[in-house]
């Protein structure tokens, strides 16, 4: 039986389950730069993350909710990217920008998660779809990919944000490379800003017309305004990082965050809205995927 706890409790047991999962991170961290095969910094930091995750999953299976595993998509960059700027020491303006960026994207994700986080009790649809669906074997889809999966495509997505804190920045840098420097933290600052204001128009008009499809404001130009502005402010950060190095294989973080969402949220999303609103074959119809 789930344990029930007011919103503010639960929020409040939140944070505590991250703490204890952030200071196992980096103890794990720390302890590993002693071992010559993981001796690579990104490679620690990697499995700080993946230990982290584990401990989020097993609170998750003590309180017979997923949805405790919700905010640290949202938690886990921007603190990640402040440590490793104090870590390894480096302050240049790509890194301030990516700073200012990561954590206004957090900050918006995680105040739509505390608007929307109803208390333990509560679990999102898509994990009770799951544990309804294939009891047999939830725990495993459960850790490996309703957990550890996003996990390691937002880690992938970080790259190249991560990267940015070795990356050559002088006043040699060419004026079009500037530019593209530039460029990529304004893509980064719009993305959220479009998720904000998609997130306070579908709340709106859900309040107002419970039930009915939202075809107002951002949604009556695309049907998936706030999951587009997430795979923008990856891309954004990729802009930024090719800046300064060119095309590479870190381009593959934006890429999996983008079949991510074209693969697996979206149409969840859509099947769900098909299913429960009958405006929304006709919606879908007039309207776009993405802005």
């Amino acid at each position: 039986m789930k344990r029930v706890y007011s919103k503010w409790c639960s929020v409040a047991l939140i944070a505590a389950i991250y703490t204890i999962a952030g200071v196992a991170g980096w103890l794990l961290f720390d302890a590993l730069a002693a071992i010559p095969l993981t001796a690579n910094p990104l490679i620690r930091l990697l499995l700080a993350d993946i230990l982290a995750t584990i401990i989020v999953w097993a609170f998750g299976l003590l309180y017979e909710n997923v949805s405790v595993y919700d905010p640290y998509w949202s938690v886990f960059p921007p603190v990640a990217f402040l440590l490793w700027a104090f870590y390894t020491g480096a302050w240049s303006l790509p890194v301030i920008l990516l700073l200012v960026a990561s954590w206004y994207w957090g900050w918006r994700l995680t105040r739509n998660w505390a608007i929307t986080f109803k208390g333990t009790a509560h679990e999102d649809w898509r994990y009770t779809k799951y544990r309804d669906r294939h009891p047999l074997v939830f725990h495993t889809i459960n850790l490996f990919g309703l957990n550890m999966m996003p996990t390691l495509v937002v880690f992938a997505a970080m790259l190249p944000g991560l990267k940015l804190f070795e990356s050559p920045f002088n006043s040699q840098l060419s004026t079009f490379n500037f530019i593209l420097l530039c460029f990529g933290f304004i893509v980064c600052l719009v993305a959220p800003t479009i998720q904000l204001i998609a997130d306070k128009q579908s709340h709106d008009f859900r309040a107002a017309h419970p039930g009915k499809v939202c075809n107002v404001g951002l949604w009556k130009h695309g049907r998936h305004p706030n999951y587009f502005g997430e795979i923008l402010f990856w891309w954004g950060i990729w802009i930024m990082y090719a800046s300064l190095n060119g095309i590479d294989w870190y381009i593959c973080g934006a890429i999996a965050m983008t079949a991510l969402f074209l693969g697996i949220s979206i149409p969840l999303m859509e099947k769900r809205q098909l299913a429960n609103k009958p405006d929304y074959a006709k919606y879908r119809k007039q309207t776009r995927i993405l802005i």
